[in-house]
């Protein structure tokens, strides 16, 4: 991919006025600010896909380190500290986390275990139209803890299922017949995606930046581990996940109601694929041997310390029993790119982030934040979710979850916190938040433009959904959420 050089020139140009034109603001350190312009310019050319994420992060990487904006004037020998501190982050368990569960994803997609849960879902429930939107994001819910790249999910293993579906009931694009039961099936194929993806830390690979700050906000008495996560977000998930199928259904219903042969192609298709293989029992026992040590439960039955294994761990184990039987080769791993890219583009956000933390930008903006909503004179609750909804509709102007996330996330965390809301609490709400805004658009995920280039939709008849969605599914989330998180005493 060549360099585009209006997005190009664009994140120049914010780099440089924010650099030389701008002025420093009191409190804040020429370093901090210096640091900012680059942070500013490096999500500008990745809204603008200037580059690959990756080559954007390989460059920011490289500024950080040539312009030392990390290192402060009296280390003596700046060059060194400052291409350590530009590598700072590329140790972080949770970016790892993140590489080492793609990696393994690889596994039920390549073993067609992936595909065969869809057709069995469906096989169980495809009576009706209705029963196979359920089934595909009951689906999506069963392969969400393994498989942090949504795109891979909802994307590369969910949606050839629901083409096969809606194709078995000539349900096609090109022949004007979407209607049938083809676009109902791909808005929950793709609104399922956001839902599950905040269900999970390993769901998605911005997760544990959301956790990172949780963490830090929250200090040495709590630690937001990957069960802490999954405990408080499937109750209020899986709300989201049994009534968003239905309100599309009442928002785009579709022409073919009763679907009985359904259940007969998907059994059809499960027949072709034959008994389960033996690298899929394989790969069903690294799920369950991660989701087993994931949620502490060895530990719990035993009080073995030495069984309490870190997430970051527990990944590694289950690649390594993956690479040990066969199951995946090492071409395999040198192969899946979007890990490899992954780990690049997160290595750098995190740095930047980490590092605007502590040259007081992030504290900076939080206090600007703060002010504003304070002028309002609202309660905590109400200003907790003013900021998040802020936070949520802002994602119609980003096409990269992760850029989001990174660029906002920080500030307004901090601000809501001042503010007076409950650290764990805010840190939940705009961990949904941050997963529910990627329904606004057919730009806001990998995964949206995959299912959107299919063409069942409109571009209105999309963001009509994404916009219903994210209201109803926020709404749902906090609310059940609230009285979730009280009951288990996280506020």
């Amino acid at each position: 991919m060549a360099i585009k050089p209006i997005p190009t020139l664009i994140a120049l140009a914010i780099t440089l006025f924010i650099w030389f034109v701008l002025p420093v603001p009191a409190g804040v350190s020429e370093n901090g600010w210096h640091l900012l312009a680059l942070f500013a310019g490096t999500i500008a050319a990745i809204i603008g896909k200037a580059l690959p994420l990756g080559a954007v992060s390989v460059i920011a990487v490289a500024l950080v380190a040539i312009t030392g904006v990390t290192v402060g004037a009296d280390v003596k020998n700046p060059g060194a500290q400052a291409i350590k501190d530009a590598l700072s982050s590329f140790s972080n368990p949770l970016i790892w986390l993140i590489v080492i569960s793609i990696m393994v994803a690889r596994g039920v997609i390549k073993t067609g275990l992936g595909e065969r849960i869809g057709y069995y879902f469906i096989a169980l429930f495809g009576k009706r139209t209705i029963g196979i939107a359920y089934a595909l994001a009951l689906s999506e819910t069963v392969l969400a803890p393994i498989t942090p790249s949504n795109t891979a999910r909802g994307g590369g293993i969910i949606h050839p299922i629901m083409k096969s579906i809606a194709g078995a009931f000539d349900s096609d694009p090109g022949k004007g017949t979407q209607g049938r039961i083809g676009r109902y099936l791909a808005l929950v194929n793709y609104n399922a995606n956001p839902i599950t993806s905040g269900m999970f830390i390993t769901a998605t690979a911005p997760n544990p930046l959301v956790v990172d700050a949780i963490n830090k906000m929250v200090g040495s008495d709590f630690h937001m581990s990957w069960t802490t996560w999954a405990v408080a977000m499937f109750i209020p998930g899986m709300a989201c996940i049994l009534l968003m199928p239905l309100v599309l259904y009442f928002f785009y219903p579709p022409e073919i109601k009763k679907t009985p042969d359904a259940t007969a192609f998907a059994r059809q298709k499960l027949a072709a694929l034959g008994k389960i293989k033996r690298d899929e029992w394989w790969m069903l026992g690294v799920f369950a041997l991660l989701l087993c040590f994931w949620a502490d439960i060895p530990f719990h039955l035993t009080h073995i310390a030495a069984l309490k294994l870190n997430p970051t761990t527990t990944a590694f184990l289950g690649l390594g029993v993956l690479l040990v039987s066969g199951v995946l080769v090492w071409g395999d791993i040198t192969a899946e790119k979007s890990a490899w890219d992954t780990l690049i583009w997160f290595g750098a956000l995190v740095m930047m982030a980490d590092w605007l933390n502590k040259l007081g930008i992030v504290s900076y903006f939080a206090g600007q934040i703060q002010g504003s909503i304070e002028t309002l004179a609202l309660p905590w609750f109400f200003s907790m979710i003013l900021l998040a909804l802020i936070y949520l509709y802002a994602h119609y102007v980003f096409a990269s979850t992760t850029a989001h996330v990174s660029a906002m996330l920080a500030a307004f965390y901090s601000a809501g916190v001042t503010l007076g809301a409950p650290p764990l609490l805010f840190g939940l709400v705009l961990a949904a938040a941050g997963n529910l805004m990627m329904s606004l658009t057919h730009y806001a995920t990998g995964t949206a433009p995959v299912i959107f280039s299919s063409g069942y939709a409109t571009l209105g008849e999309w963001w009509k959904a994404g916009f219903i969605s994210s209201v109803v599914n926020f709404t749902v989330w906090i609310t059940v959420g609230m009285l979730w998180w009280k009951a288990l005493g996280y506020y």
